[in-house]
């Protein structure tokens, strides 16, 4: 790992170790300690998402034409400035346009990361970087959120104003790491078996039309809303309404599954990393489908109630850790895989569409498992058995529209490339083109 990639893997530890400090308080701090109300909470949490939604589709256009550097400090600013705001909202108004300008900040900083780790990985690199990425986020994340933990007051308002305080200076810090890394050229970012993209690109128009008329990168972004809506989308929603109305679970033991789930992250992301670093993309996350299918009917025999509720508890931490193992594994798979799908030209603009199918999932998740999670039980899970399913199937179709070495990045370092130039065109041959995807006998 060299020293930019370093900076930029310490930067978003400090940030998600921020985000721990509030993100699980924000609610109660709304609703409660400034004394707002339910619906208000509600209301800046939706607008906290919203946000994201808004900046997203022009967020990738600025991160190829400026680069990703000028977006993560603008982004970084800005949710600092929206954490030190909210700290200190007492009113209504305040607290959604601090919102607003959190959710934005949070949002554009996402595919700038993503980008920055991009330019200073190669395809072989990028499945470990993108692990480590994660890894470090969930880390950070947990280490806040125990933290945070400790030192909120509910009957103390200024309790809270110093976890939003921190987490501004934690984003303040981000921004000033990423100033000091020094960048490579995108140009030279693509590998010779990858280089065929931006002239790809090129024919198809560029921009949003190169990109909706890109069917692998299109597959894949369909298979990511599945993903998120069928895991993430439900976590503190749907399976949460589920454990507690169905499983009869106390809601203490939620706090509880989702550090197993964390846990399982953090223990497994390594060990599982060197098990798919040399498999099939999408064998793995049609593995994830299957194993997130397997949590799905564990959490519906959470439910049943037919072994006490001592293995009801078991049942639906066991939910929340399976889902972990999923999630390590998809860390190495799918945000790498967006990056060698697109252009040299337009990885802000993949990586954006993407954090943007993200944030779609994550807004509908909620509003559609909520209520089926609440009232609907056995419907519920038969739903997202079944949702689960799909991204094995999904996962299997999408192999079918990757290239050897894009489903299997391994391939490369045993690959022999060989790539000549036509003198009249500039472009390889097509016999070399494909022996550069060939391994080497």
């Amino acid at each position: 790992m060299g020293a930019a990639m370093r900076r930029i893997q310490a930067g978003n530890a400090l940030s998600a170790f921020g985000l721990g400090f509030t993100v699980p308080y924000l609610y109660v701090y709304v609703a409660q300690v400034r004394d707002l109300g339910a619906g208000t909470a509600g209301a800046v949490l939706a607008v906290f998402a919203m946000a994201a939604l808004v900046v997203l589709p022009f967020t990738g256009r600025v991160i190829d034409r400026r680069g990703p550097l000028p977006v993560l400090v603008g982004g970084a600013v800005l949710a600092s400035v929206g954490a030190l705001a909210m700290g200190v909202s007492g009113s209504v108004p305040a607290a959604v346009l601090s919102a607003t300008l959190l959710g934005a900040g949070t949002a554009v900083m996402q595919p700038a990361l993503a980008t920055m780790i991009v330019w200073c990985s190669s395809p072989t690199t990028r499945t470990r970087a993108f692990a480590t990425q994660f890894f470090l986020a969930n880390l950070g994340l947990g280490v806040g959120g125990l933290i945070g933990g400790q030192l909120v007051d509910a009957s103390r308002p200024g309790s809270f104003t110093l976890l939003f305080s921190i987490e501004a200076v934690m984003f303040l810090v981000l921004a000033g790491i990423a100033l000091t890394v020094r960048l490579p050229r995108p140009t030279a970012l693509a590998g010779a078996v990858l280089q065929d993209a931006d002239a790809d690109a090129g024919r198809r128009g560029g921009g949003m039309r190169a990109l909706l008329s890109h069917r692998a990168m299109l597959q894949l972004c369909v298979l990511g809303f599945v993903l998120f809506f069928a895991c993430y989308g439900q976590f503190e929603s749907g399976l949460a309404a589920y454990g507690t109305e169905a499983a009869g679970i106390d809601p203490s033991t939620l706090g509880i599954a989702l550090a197993a789930n964390t846990a399982v992250i953090v223990i497994a992301q390594f060990v599982v990393l060197r098990l798919v670093e040399r498999r099939r993309r999408s064998r793995v996350i049609a593995a994830v489908g299957l194993i997130w299918a397997l949590a799905w009917v564990i959490a519906g025999y959470a439910g049943l109630g037919h072994g006490g509720q001592m293995v009801a508890t078991v049942a639906f931490i066991s939910t929340y850790a399976l889902f972990g193992l999923g999630e390590a594994m998809l860390s190495p798979t799918v945000a790498p895989l967006v990056a060698d799908l697109a252009p040299a030209s337009m990885v802000g603009q993949y990586n954006s569409a993407f954090a943007l199918v993200k944030q779609l999932a994550l807004a509908v998740g909620p509003a559609v498992g909520g209520p089926m999670g609440a009232a609907m039980h056995g419907p519920y899970i038969v739903t997202f058995v079944l949702f689960s399913l799909g991204i094995t199937v999904l996962a299997l179709r999408l192999g079918r529209q990757l290239t050897p070495v894009q489903d299997q990045p391994s391939l490369v370092p045993a690959s022999r490339v060989v790539v000549r130039h036509r003198p009249e065109t500039g472009r390889e041959s097509e016999p070399e083109a494909e022996a550069a995807l060939a391994p080497a006998r």
